[in-house]
């Protein structure tokens, strides 16, 4: 069935440490992404002495490339590029070369995130990625390709939600494993959402009259090192950083 990882998933103390564990010992993981996508990665490297100053197990959250030391085993930038635009496959490319290469046999997780592709994409666009994951899935059928959602974008908010949507409504058609960015950053943590936002957690009216950042407000209001943690964040705040972790 599917796996969706949205909004409602973004609470990390409830998670059980066994399942942390369960995936550390389980998952080879392969990511391609440019800037946008680093939000994930960023926040998983700050999230380890995070969790670690909240009482954790030391070092849980550790990941590298290898999963050397009882890491996860996660490959960042094995793929540099993102899904591109309008139908470009060559992601779909550097996959194959990838996954074909004898040095990367262990990889059972495919990630690859959008960076602006999705703000401009069109219909046929959509579905080339969508076909193109599907035949993936065809030819590799040990490893479990995760799909994604683009960021927010008030400047191409109706097409950029026409175009996540079908994303959403295939991976709940087809059973599939959804990471929906676009979600994720459309809610504060405490559940608030912000119909009209972008990828820096600015939100706006329908006339794209600016109305404050949500990230910020949220991070000003709580404690840093207990509620939320510093870190890289690229176009956003830490926050948005911290919830994609």
């Amino acid at each position: 069935g599917q796996i969706l990882i949205n909004h409602t998933c973004t609470n990390i103390r409830a998670i059980p440490e066994s399942r942390i564990e369960n995936a550390k010992s389980s998952l080879h993981i392969a990511y391609g992404h440019t800037s946008h996508g680093s939000q994930l990665t960023t926040g998983m490297t700050g999230l380890v002495d995070f969790m670690n100053n909240n009482g954790y197990l030391h070092d849980l959250y550790a990941w590298n490339a290898g999963g050397v030391d009882g890491a996860l085993d996660l490959a960042d930038y094995a793929m540099y590029g993102d899904l591109g635009h309008n139908g470009d496959l060559t992601w779909a490319a550097q996959t194959r070369e990838y996954l074909d290469n004898p040095d990367h046999a262990a990889t059972n997780v495919i990630i690859w995130s959008w960076c602006g592709g999705m703000s401009d994409n069109t219909d046929s666009g959509v579905d080339a990625y969508l076909n193109e994951m599907a035949k993936l899935e065809q030819e590799y059928p040990n490893v479990r390709f995760v799909y994604m959602t683009g960021h927010r974008d008030i400047w191409s908010d109706a097409t950029l939600k026409h175009n996540n949507q079908r994303v959403r409504d295939y991976c709940q058609a087809h059973g599939k494993i959804l990471y929906d960015f676009a979600d994720i950053e459309s809610y504060n943590p405490d559940g608030v959402y912000f119909e009209y936002a972008s990828d820096d957690c600015g939100y706006y009216n329908a006339d794209t009259d600016w109305q404050g950042n949500w990230a910020q407000e949220w991070q000003n209001s709580h404690i840093q090192g207990l509620d939320w943690y510093p870190c890289e964040a690229a176009h956003s705040e830490p926050l948005n950083a911290n919830l994609k972790a």
